[in-house]
């Protein structure tokens, strides 16, 4: 009996069963909630059974039937992806999807860029992208949610690889008004007694507060964001200073006040930004094919994350 349904159907239907709601799934897969209602009702009736129980204005919940197919409809879009990329690399080609994580702290710097310089080289890619925390890349990735991530070398766990590419040292952004602003570096004793705005992401957050500790110190934590431009205009206005590895394009807060970087001293663990994959993905000639062109890219941006401005002629 030949088959009725579609790969597309089987990609809303998991789309639904991952995100519990029409509206999510239209959003992760760029198709509209109709197209994906209609998908869902066409592979119900094709294959017999109920997938998801309709709750008014509460999203779906998988039926029991539901959610045993739905480890066999992930199963099977994994297998077709491998098949595309087996026939990519067969052929040579660099093509098809890539799904890029990118650690939040850094992604509005480095993540458009790469992609646009990529994508110029390789225009049948589509690249989707996704913007997390560290705890959260290595969901992603676990769950091949995403094919890599750019991201630290933070905690990274066994069951993922990382590939190094530039090294970032810490640096101290305050205030321009700020009495430590105009030292050329600054130590974490100096820093101890004055007030903290903490980048208060998972694994993060216990980086920058090891300086304090490997000196016998505590940081005076005196207002925490987990974002990276409401950090940077809390320090711009004064509420303090904070640790950061790469530095935005211009020296400013969101709202225009100016910042000032200035190195931390001291014997002071630098991070590694690189990309993190999988132990055991497969790695496709797309995949050996971004590995390579971010390497390049990434290097070649390294005075400017590093905060080094070109000299005026």
């Amino acid at each position: 009996m030949p088959l009725r349904y579609t790969l597309r159907q089987l990609e809303y239907f998991v789309a639904v069963g991952e995100t519990g709601s029409i509206a999510a799934a239209s959003q992760q897969v760029n198709v509209s909630s109709p197209s994906i209602s209609a998908g869902i009702s066409q592979l119900e009736e094709e294959l017999g059974v109920q997938l998801f129980v309709r709750h008014h204005a509460q999203g779906l919940t998988p039926t029991l039937p539901g959610r045993k197919l739905l480890d066999h409809a992930q199963m099977v879009l994994r297998q077709a992806a491998a098949l595309r990329d087996l026939a990519g690399d067969l052929s040579g080609s660099i093509r098809g999807p890539l799904a890029i994580g990118c650690l939040s702290t850094f992604a509005q710097i480095v993540l458009p860029g790469l992609r646009r310089s990529f994508l110029e080289a390789h225009d049948e890619v589509r690249i989707s992208q996704v913007e997390a925390d560290q705890s959260e890349l290595f969901s992603l990735l676990r769950q091949a949610k995403i094919d890599m991530a750019l991201t630290y070398d933070l905690d990274l766990p066994r069951d993922l690889r990382f590939f190094p590419i530039i090294e970032l040292p810490p640096v101290v952004a305050m205030g321009d008004d700020h009495p430590l602003a105009r030292q050329s570096s600054v130590s974490i004793q100096e820093l101890a007694p004055h007030s903290m705005v903490l980048l208060d992401l998972p694994h993060s957050a216990d980086y920058f507060l090891s300086f304090f500790s490997k000196a016998g110190l505590r940081a005076n934590i005196t207002e925490r964001t987990r974002d990276m431009a409401v950090m940077r205009g809390l320090v711009a206005n004064g509420f303090g200073y904070s640790i950061v590895n790469v530095r935005p394009i211009y020296d400013q807060a969101p709202d225009g006040k100016p910042l000032r970087f200035v190195p931390l001293s001291g014997d002071q663990r630098p991070m590694k930004l690189g990309l993190l994959m999988g132990a055991a993905t497969d790695r496709t000639q797309l995949h050996k094919a971004f590995v390579t062109h971010a390497q390049s890219w990434i290097e070649a941006q390294t005075n400017r994350l590093l905060g080094v401005r070109p000299q005026p002629d």
